[in-house]
C-alpha cells in the first residue's frame, strides 16, 4: 500500500526507508528476528514489555517517532508485522483532551498482520501546537499530510470521540486515499447540547490549590471498564494536563463539527463500536443514518477497553477493515 511500490523493490533493503520512518521499521524487524530466534531456542512465546508501560505487554513491539508537520512534528507510536504484508496501513486517531498513547497496547496486537500508527494531535501529546485554535476540518488536512508525507496510497483508518469526526472528516477530503473507517462512539449533538458541551468543556486556568488537575481526574476515573486500574488511568492522565492553555481546542472542534449531516454525506464504509462509555446514548443516534454505516454495540465495555481486550478489537476491527467491497 505505498506509493512507488516496484521501486522500493527494486532497491537494496538499506537505501529502501522513506525517510525514519522506515528506518525505524527496519530496526524494529532486526530485534524482532532476534527475539524470535530466542523463542525458537527456548520453546517461550516472548511478549514485548517496556519497563513503565503500564498498558501491558505485546506481541510486536510498539516504537515511537517524529515526522515533520505543517506547525513542526508530529509525535507516533507505531507497530508493524515481521514482514509487510498487503494490508492498508491503519492510522488511530485519539479522543480530546489525550495521545497516541491510548492506542499503545491496541497497537501491539493490531500491528501483527499490518502497519499502525497512533499520532498525538497537533497540540496534544509530544505533536507541536498549530498557532490558533483549529477545527475538524484543520485536524483532518493535517493528518491528510501525515499520511502522504509516509507515502501511503491508501490506508484505513480509526477514531475515538474527537478522532471520530476527523475520521469522518478525512473521508470527505479525501475518499481516494481513506479506504474504511471505524469510529469509537459517534459524537452526534443537538445545536443545544454542543451548546451545553461547549460551557462544560471551556478553557479553565489552572488554580494552585491543584483542583483543576482534581476536577479533571475525578471527571476520568467515572467512565472506565471494569478492570482498567486506576494505575492505567494515571498512565494516560498526564496527557490530559499538558498544554493548558490550549488543551480545550479539541473539545472547541468537536463541538464546532456537524457530525450527524457529515455522517449522512459520507460515502465510506464506517463501523460504529459503541461501548457503554459517556457517548453511548448520542452514538445511538447514528443508527439508520446511512446504510454504509454498521453500530456494534459493546455492552459492559468502557474506556479502557483497547488496554483489556486488545484482541478482542483488533478481531472485530480486521473483520471489518479487511472485508471485500
Amino acid at each position: 500500500m505505498f506509493k512507488k511500490s516496484k521501486i522500493l523493490k527494486s532497491l537494496p533493503l538499506t537505501r529502501r526507508n522513506i525517510g525514519f520512518f522506515f528506518s525505524s521499521i527496519l530496526t524494529s524487524l532486526f530485534f524482532k528476528n532476534k527475539a524470535q530466534a530466542q523463542q525458537e531456542q527456548t520453546g517461550t512465546n516472548t511478549m514485548f514489555q517496556i519497563s513503565g508501560r503500564v498498558s501491558g505487554p505485546t506481541p510486536v513491539e510498539v516504537r515511537r517517532n517524529y515526522l515533520r508537520s505543517t506547525h513542526g512534528q508530529i509525535h507516533f507510536r507505531t507497530s508493524s508485522p515481521d514482514k509487510i504484508t498487503n494490508k492498508r496501513p491503519l492510522i488511530c486517531l485519539h479522543m480530546s483532551p489525550n495521545s497516541g498513547r491510548v492506542y499503545e497496547r491496541f497497537i501491539g496486537f493490531m500491528g501483527t498482520d499490518r502497519i499502525c500508527l497512533a499520532p498525538d494531535t497537533p497540540g496534544f501529546g509530544e505533536s507541536d501546537p498549530p498557532p490558533s485554535a483549529p477545527l475538524i476540518e484543520d485536524y483532518a488536512s493535517e493528518f491528510i499530510k501525515f499520511i502522504d508525507n509516509l507515502n501511503f496510497e491508501s490506508v484505513d483508518i480509526l477514531g475515538y470521540h474527537t478522532g471520530s469526526e476527523t475520521c469522518i472528516e478525512m473521508g470527505h477530503q479525501r475518499p481516494d486515499l481513506i479506504n474504511r473507517i471505524a469510529i469509537i462512539s459517534a459524537p452526534i449533538f443537538t445545536e443545544k447540547e454542543r451548546q451545553d458541551h461547549r460551557e462544560q468543556f471551556r478553557h479553565v486556568e489552572p488554580k494552585a490549590d491543584g483542583s483543576y488537575a482534581v476536577d479533571k481526574w475525578v471527571s476520568a476515573i467515572k467512565w472506565r471498564m471494569k478492570g482498567w486500574t486506576l494505575e492505567h488511568k494515571a498512565y494516560q492522565f498526564n496527557d490530559a494536563l499538558r498544554n493548558p492553555d490550549i488543551s480545550w481546542w479539541g473539545h472547541r472542534a468537536a463541538f464546532e463539527y456537524e457530525m450527524e449531516q457529515k455522517m449522512r454525506d459520507n460515502k465510506k464504509s464506517v463501523l460504529v463500536l459503541n461501548p457503554e462509555d459517556d457517548l453511548v446514548d448520542y452514538t445511538k443516534r447514528a443508527i439508520g443514518l446511512s446504510p454504509l454505516i454498521n453500530v456494534y454495540d459493546l455492552p459492559g465495555w468502557n474506556h479502557g477497553f483497547l488496554d483489556l481486550e486488545p484482541e478482542k478489537t483488533a478481531a472485530i476491527l480486521r473483520n471489518h477493515f479487511d472485508e471485500e467491497t
